[in-house]
């Protein structure tokens, strides 16, 4: 051994992770800076190494099986086979000696621990109250042993982290006799508040709480250590030092009375505050208390913390359900710089920026952390002095484009010219510059539709408030939504070839009982490979090429597959219009029946300004639905892009599959060249780490959601008897069976007469209307997809619940009232 593998705990710092694991590398950072930190010396990832190079335990580990939570005791096993090195042990005993002996705390300290989105807490060993070097010695091994409990294994495994690029060093401290001791978390882990601070307090050593043995008593405090709320501990066990080394436990008891003092709970405040401002980011942190001293034993950022609370205003209240509806899922950070910040928002703050009003920044939409998106906060559009010119800039662009003529416009010509140019590039042989400039051209060509619905679609507004003035002067304002609703879409087109490929499937005896017995998955196998099938899978491929570009989550995520990319979704849609239940008389046309009785449009001149204020408005409500179709147009060649670079990624050992290229951001992807063809070794030493971070951020924030709906709808009040309430937006009334379908993965779980209940919808799931008795979802309003379909089929809707799929539950039979927008359990009106 050439090189010293110990060295004091003061000399490391936050740079020294390598070296000193995540909790060394803190606790080092913390003592030079003035913390309270016991002292003491790391055995650094060196010894590690040096350890598996010169006693063979390293080939000996290699010589397992990959990694596996089944083989987690042979590998610790051969720890003490192989046993310490006598130099690295002599080097301990030094070390140990030189702080002076006597008990200590022996502690685990991974690379790859205490680290944003993944804590590791307890997956590796601490030894408490060890004394003497032997015993030292032997902890040293038990906590490099650790790295291989079957739930550190489990634990990186759900993590991503490669076993072979993990290391582990050992930290030594003096061993604190703690009279209490617990842990602290500088911001709220429940709510996210950052203004307060939570302590967990237990007398004895802090074991006791951290290990779960005993409950402690909680002190809410608010960041100067005032006590806001106190629940007492259940003491039921206390952990001391053991006289001859070790532990023992003896029986706690419960204490209605705080056991911290305010002196020392404002001192907890203020180590807390110190170090949540020398790390930017909230901590967790463990603390003991002996006689009137406190100490920090460790501190390692917060995980799963929910952001802090959002405090909305009515504006923000009104626009959330729109904008949650369409963040279902968190955004990849290749989703917010690219689609995105230079498709879809570059749309939304042209046009609103045409008509002087300021659309927020994506970073102030979807705020982030660690790279990743943590919340979304509804949009407070500011408006300008150029407002001012806005009804005059509106009218002056209703008068020059025409709704009816759009689809003739020289610039949709060159946009479908430039899609049809996007989709011959085959990015495969092309260089990774090339393949980046094809999304780049996406995002160009995107440009198109944008100009589009910038010219067209203040025609749209005049066309609306001129019929619902005359549906006003002739008392039938009602009627306004369901007129609307019949126009003919891309949308309405789909629907019908669904329906034909649901003909023919039902014509075809053999295929039809597929269609019955199968899962979607066995259904796509069958139509892609069975011969007798060819026409079947001529008119889906032809289907598919019509209307593959079709979201099946949201349109603002170029990460979520289109039909094309998941074929299996739309025939799980196929599989839900077989035997479909005749349609119901759609309301639009029952509208258009009852407004052509009316008196007056028995006098001709009248009707046919009537009627034709009902077709501009319908045109206008297609050119919205349909600008919306063609701009996921350039969603598929943009995605192929994407995946041809993940799968280069992959290829270059940055990413282990091609779809992790979403992690990264788009200028990340820009910044990477080939040099003449493979990635050079760089890319992977920059941009794993990245990857492996960004991702265990994401899996940390799963059980949060981007929003709290509960902001949206807390002033609502349901009467007496009512399930769910929101938004009436499709008259009528229907009883069935609850059916929630939360993604486009469950849409073969529909049956004829459901109730449908979801999250959200966009236009791919239209067709399920065909088949529910009654649709309530829990975001959206009147304009949404899921409300004009009902509408057009002729059955209830009650949209913007907010709570629909989390009160509901599954087959409990149900009425929905779409005329007053509740839900009531069956016969409750009886």
């Amino acid at each position: 051994m050439t090189r010293r593998t110990t060295r004091p705990l003061a000399g490391f710092g936050s740079g020294d992770l390598a070296a000193a694991g995540g909790k060394g590398s803190a606790l080092g950072e913390l003592l030079r800076h003035g913390f309270p930190v016991p002292p003491g010396f790391i055995v650094t990832t060196d010894a590690y190494r040096l350890l598996l190079a010169e006693t063979g335990l390293g080939a000996a580990l290699d010589s397992l099986a990959d990694e596996n939570a089944d083989d987690g005791g042979a590998r610790r096993a051969l720890f003490a086979h192989f046993g310490m090195p006598s130099a690295l042990r002599a080097e301990i005993g030094e070390a140990y000696t030189a702080l002076g002996g006597g008990a200590v705390a022996v502690r685990s300290s991974a690379t790859a621990e205490d680290l944003p989105g993944a804590a590791f807490a307890g997956q590796q060993d601490t030894f408490l109250n060890v004394v003497g070097e032997e015993a030292v010695a032997k902890a040293v091994t038990d906590c490099w042993a650790s790295l291989w409990t079957d739930r550190a294994i489990a634990y990186r495994r759900r993590q991503g982290v490669d076993p072979r690029e993990v290391a582990i060093a050992v930290v030594v401290q003096k061993m604190v006799p703690a009279d209490a001791a617990g842990v602290m978390f500088t911001a709220n882990p429940v709510t996210g508040e950052r203004g307060e601070i939570v302590v967990d307090a237990s007398p004895g050593l802090g074991e006791a709480v951290v290990s779960g043995r005993v409950t402690p008593e909680r002190y809410l405090l608010d960041r100067t250590g005032k006590i806001r709320s106190f629940v007492p501990g259940g003491g039921e066990v206390v952990i001391s030092p053991d006289a001859g080394g070790g532990t023992r436990e003896q029986p706690g008891s419960r204490s209605s009375v705080p056991s911290l003092a305010n002196v020392q709970l404002r001192e907890l405040a203020d180590l807390a505050r110190r170090a949540q401002e020398h790390f930017g980011r909230p901590q967790d942190m463990e603390w003991a208390l002996a006689g009137s001293r406190i100490y920090v034993l460790q501190s390692r950022p917060m995980t799963a913390l929910p952001p802090q609370p959002l405090r909305i205003n009515a504006i923000q209240r009104r626009v959330g359900p729109f904008f949650f509806e369409m963040f279902q899922e968190r955004p990849y950070p290749l989703d917010v710089s690219g689609w995105m910040e230079q498709g879809i928002l570059a749309m939304l703050h042209r046009m609103a920026g045409s008509v002087g009003v300021r659309f927020p920044r994506v970073e102030e939409l979807l705020p982030e952390e660690d790279g990743v998106v943590v919340q979304l906060v509804p949009p407070v559009p500011r408006l300008t002095v150029r407002t001012l010119a806005a009804p005059l800039t509106l009218a002056r662009r209703a008068r020059q484009f025409k709704m009816a003529d759009w689809k003739s416009d020289s610039r949709f010509i060159t946009f479908l010219e430039q899609v049809e140019r996007l989709n011959r590039r085959d990015p495969k042989p092309l260089r990774w510059a090339e393949v980046v400039g094809v999304a780049r051209e996406s995002f160009a060509t995107m440009r198109g539709v944008t100009d589009l619905r910038s010219s067209y679609l203040p025609g749209i507004f005049l066309p609306m408030l001129r019929l619902r003035l005359m549906l006003l002067a002739l008392g039938r304002l009602r009627l306004a939504s369901a007129l609307i609703a019949g126009a003919e879409t891309m949308t309405s087109q789909a629907n019908r070839a669904l329906e034909q490929l649901a003909a023919m499937v039902g014509a075809d005896p053999r295929l039809a009982t597929a269609f019955a017995s199968s899962e979607t998955s066995a259904l796509l196998r069958l139509v892609e490979e069975d011969p007798a099938h060819a026409a079947f899978r001529g008119a889906f491929a032809e289907f598919l090429r019509e209307y593959g570009n079709r979201e099946t989550v949201s349109v603002v995520l170029s990460s979520s597959p289109t039909w094309s990319d998941a074929p299996e979704v739309v025939l799980g849609l196929v599989k839900v219009l077989l035997g479909q239940r005749p349609r119901t008389a759609d309301q639009t046309g029952a509208a258009l029946t009852e407004l052509k009785r009316h008196p007056l449009l028995h006098v001709r001149p009248v009707r046919r300004k009537v009627l034709a204020a009902v077709d501009a408005a319908r045109a206008g409500m297609a050119f919205r639905e349909d600008s919306h179709f063609y701009a996921t147009k350039v969603i598929p060649p943009m995605r192929r892009a994407y995946l041809e670079l993940g799968r280069r990624l992959v290829a270059a050992g940055v990413i282990d599959d091609a779809k992790d290229v979403y992690h990264l951001r788009f200028e990340e992807l820009e910044a990477i060249t080939d040099d003449g063809g493979a990635l050079p070794p760089s890319v992977r030493q920059r941009y794993r780490p990245l990857v492996q971070g960004r991702a265990a951020k994401r899996r940390e924030l799963e059980g949060i959601p981007l929003l709290d709906t509960a902001l949206l709808f807390r002033n609502r009040r349901r009467a007496v008897g009512v399930l769910v309430s929101g938004t009436p937006a499709s008259r009528g009334r229907a009883e069935g069976p609850v059916r929630i379908i939360r993604g486009p993965e469950e849409f073969g779980r529909l049956r004829s007469g459901d109730i449908l209940v979801c999250p959200y919808t966009n236009p791919s799931w239209t067709p399920l209307f065909q088949r529910a008795a009654a649709v309530v979802v829990d975001m959206g309003g009147l304009g949404s997809h899921a409300a004009i379909v009902a509408r057009e089929y002729g059955i209830p809707a009650v949209m913007g619940t907010g709570t629909g799929t989390g009160i509901l539950a599954e087959g409990q039979r149900v009425v929905v009232d779409g005329s007053a927008g509740t839900v009531l359990p069956a016969g409750a009106d009886e």
